[in-house]
C-alpha cells in the first residue's frame, strides 16, 4: 500500500495536535462497533490518521513534525485507544521505528525517514515467526542475488503491516564466506514478492491486521538493512508501552460506555435502590471502581511514558551509566505497569456488565469487545515472566533483559 505524500501543514505542539485529532478520534469512535461487528478493517481510518500527522507527532518541528514529548504523545495514544483500541496497536511498529530514527545519529537516511513520516508513510511490524524454528534464529533470510538484496521468509503477528507502506522485519543476513548476522530490514509492502493476509484469528484486537506476511524474493534496498544490535535500546519497553496505553484507553472506554448506558436506562428491578438506575447506589459503587481503574491506568501509563522519555534523552550517550540506568527504569516501569493493568483492565471490562441488565450482552452492542480486547492485549509478552523479572530486580537489583526471542529450544 502506498500513500501519496501529504501536503497538510503539521500541527506544532500538544494543544494544536490534540485540537486537530480529537474530531477524527470522535469519528473513529462512532464507527468502532460497526467495524467490529462487520470485521471491517479500518483502512480508511488509518489513512486519515496518517494524513492528519498522527505518525509524525514525535518528529521534531524542524523536519515538519509536531515535536511532542513522549508523555504528550502518550496522552493522544490513550485517547485514540479509547476511541478504538485496534488503532494504537496498528501503529505500534511505526511508533517504534520513529523512535529508532529519533535517537539515530544525523544522516541522510535518518532525514529521509523523518520526511517519510511527515509525508504520511506508515510502517508495520514483521518480527515474529511461528512453527518449530530455532530459538533466537530467524527463519527469514536476506541474501544478495544479481547485485541486489532479496528477502525470503514467512512472518506472523505482523501487526499493522496490512495497512502500511513498509514493514519492519527481522531476518538473518546470509553472505557466503561470512557468519550469518541478525538484521532488521525495511521492506516496501506494495511490491511483487510481498503477500499480506488478514488471517489473525484472535478473539480480541481483531482488526489490527496481525496476520501473515510471506516474502518471496522481495527486493530490499541496501540502506534499509541494518544489524539488529544497532536498534534503540529501549525498544522492548516501548513496544510494551503501546500495549499498556491500549489498556488505559480500554479502561476509559469502559467508563464512558458504562455512563452512557446507565444514564439511558429507564427499566429498573423491584429490588433495586432507586427509581432510576443512574441514582442506584449499588450501581454507582460499581462505576466508581471502574472509574478508579481508568484513572490509575492512565496515570500509570503516563509514568511509564516519563521513564521512556528519560531513556530517549540518554540514547545519544549509549552504554553510559546514565543510559543503562534510564533503560533499566523504562523496562522495569513498563513491566510493572503490565503486571498491574493486565489484571485491572479486564476486571473493569467485566464490572461493566454488573451495572447493566441482560440486554448488555447483546452482540449488536459489542460491549464484550472491551474484555476480549483487554484480555488479548494482556496475553502479549507473557506477564508471568515479567513478574519474575520485576521481583528479581526488586530483591537483587538484577537488570532486566532488553531483548528476548521465541522459538524451539535446543535439547539439553
Amino acid at each position: 500500500m502506498t500513500s501519496a505524500p501529504s501536503t497538510t501543514a503539521r500541527p506544532v505542539g500538544f494543544s494544536a495536535a490534540r485540537e486537530l485529532l480529537l474530531p477524527l478520534f470522535a469519528e473513529i469512535q462512532a464507527g468502532a462497533v460497526e467495524r467490529e461487528l462487520e470485521h471491517r478493517l479500518p483502512r480508511e481510518e488509518v489513512r486519515k490518521l496518517a494524513a492528519a500527522g498522527f505518525g509524525a507527532l514525535r518528529v521534531p518541528t524542524e523536519f515538519g513534525g509536531s515535536g511532542l514529548t513522549f508523555p504528550e504523545f502518550t496522552e493522544l495514544l490513550i485517547e485514540l485507544a479509547a476511541a478504538d483500541s485496534n488503532l494504537p496497536q496498528i501503529f505500534r511498529g511505526h511508533i517504534a521505528l520513529v523512535e529508532d530514527q529519533l535517537v539515530a545519529a544525523p544522516s541522510d537516511r535518518r532525514t529521509a525517514w523523518l520526511e517519510r513520516f511527515v509525508a504520511g508513510e506508515i510502517v508495520g511490524n514483521a518480527w515474529s515467526e511461528v512453527g518449530s524454528g530455532a530459538l533466537g534464529v530467524s527463519g527469514t533470510v536476506v541474501t544478495e542475488r544479481a547485485g541486489r538484496y532479496v528477502v525470503n521468509g514467512r512472518k506472523f503477528y505482523t501487526t499493522g503491516s496490512i495497512y502500511a507502506d513498509w514493514t519492519d522485519a527481522t531476518a538473518r543476513l546470509v553472505v557466503e564466506g561470512q557468519p550469518d548476522t541478525e538484521v532488521t530490514v525495511l521492506v516496501r509492502t506494495n511490491q511483487l514478492g510481498v503477500t499480506i493476509a488478514d488471517d489473525w484469528d484472535g478473539f480480541g484486537q481483531q482488526l489490527t491486521g496481525t496476520g501473515t506476511i510471506v516474502f518471496e524474493d522481495a527486493v530490499v534496498d541496501a540502506d534499509q538493512l541494518h544489524p539488529f544490535t544497532d536498534r534503540f535500546r529501549y525498544q522492548t519497553a516501548l513496544y510494551q508501552h503501546v500495549l499498556i496505553a491500549v489498556h488505559a484507553g480500554i479502561a476509559a472506554a469502559v467508563e464512558r460506555d458504562a455512563g452512557e448506558q446507565i444514564r439511558a436506562r429507564t427499566r429498573v428491578y423491584t429490588h433495586g435502590l432507586a427509581p432510576l438506575v443512574k441514582d442506584d447506589g449499588q450501581i454507582q459503587a460499581v462505576v466508581g471502581e471502574i472509574s478508579s481503574i481508568a484513572f490509575v491506568a492512565k496515570q500509570t501509563v503516563l509514568g511509564v511514558a516519563a521513564a521512556i522519555e528519560r531513556a530517549s534523552e540518554t540514547a545519544a550517550d549509549r552504554d553510559s551509566a546514565d543510559d543503562l540506568q534510564a533503560n533499566i527504569e523504562a523496562e522495569i516501569r513498563s513491566a510493572q505497569a503490565q503486571v498491574v493493568l493486565s489484571e485491572l483492565v479486564p476486571r473493569a471490562a467485566t464490572l461493566l456488565f454488573n451495572t447493566l441488565g441482560a440486554s448488555a450482552v447483546s452482540r449488536t452492542s459489542a460491549l464484550d469487545r472491551h474484555w476480549r480486547n483487554a484480555r488479548t492485549v494482556a496475553s502479549h509478552n507473557p506477564v508471568i515472566y515479567k513478574t519474575r523479572i520485576v521481583g528479581d530486580w526488586s530483591i537483587n537489583g538484577t537488570p532486566p533483559p532488553f531483548v528476548w526471542a521465541v522459538g524451539t529450544a535446543k535439547p539439553q
